[in-house]
């Protein structure tokens, strides 16, 4: 018998197209209805809902419940993780399910990857933190340096706050269009909550898009320096 992980299973669970296109609707971050990811999955209410059951039970995905409704969202970061490098290596194999155009452009420039900037923009982010010293990278591991911690302060970003949450400080995270490392982990998350709050960015209704405005990525390219 064999022992060990069951990636055979993992692989069945995320391989079904409409589990696919379910999880891949959740890359956005956002908690959805099972109607909702219905129709994003392309199958029935009914369909989805089995579904969902078998994603639950792999702890794949968790559901809240407000009044009468449930809405879905990813388990935690580790799967958002995993599918943002199944991304990567389909993009990489050329297994692309429509042809690039101007919503590719702007999916690739910036976007939510769970609750974290991915694409172009996050990536400068992590590589501007990693050369200017304020993360270092440790084997597959990244920590934020006290110079790091400064740097949060200087920007009127609460680093107590953050590290009092359960969550991992710091993570890296494979970036499917540029196939780098961005920034996960709570410290990503405060950043992309930051970029909104003082109104340089916006989510894209419907969409994982995150679109900066002009003076919000001047500013941003300045914060993050190559």
């Amino acid at each position: 018998m064999k022992e060990g992980p069951d990636i055979a299973l993992l692989g069945s669970l995320i391989g079904d197209p409409a589990r696919a296109n379910i999880l891949t609707a959740l890359m956005s971050g956002k908690a959805l209805t099972a109607s909702e990811l219905a129709s994003e999955a392309g199958v029935t209410v009914q369909t989805t809902s089995s579904h969902l059951k078998k994603l639950q039970d792999a702890k794949l995905l968790k559901q809240r419940k407000q009044g009468r409704h449930r809405y879905f969202e990813l388990a935690n970061e580790d799967v958002g993780g995993v599918l943002e490098a199944m991304m990567g290596l389909a993009a990489k194999q050329g297994l692309l399910r429509t042809r690039t155009g101007p919503k590719d452009q702007a999916l690739r420039k910036a976007r939510i990857c769970y609750n974290h900037l991915a694409g172009d923009l996050g990536v400068r982010l992590y590589d501007s933190m990693i050369a200017n010293g304020q993360l270092k990278e440790l084997d597959d591991d990244v920590q934020l340096t006290s110079t790091g911690e400064q740097f949060m302060v200087d920007n009127g970003i609460d680093i107590a706050a953050i590290t009092l949450t359960r969550r991992p400080l710091c993570k890296s995270c494979l970036d499917w269009s540029s196939r780098r490392t961005h920034l996960a982990g709570a410290l990503g998350t405060a950043f992309l909550h930051h970029f909104f709050q003082i109104g340089w960015a916006s989510r894209k209704d419907n969409s994982r898009i995150i679109k900066f405005t002009q003076k919000g990525e001047k500013q941003f390219l300045k914060m993050f320096p190559l």
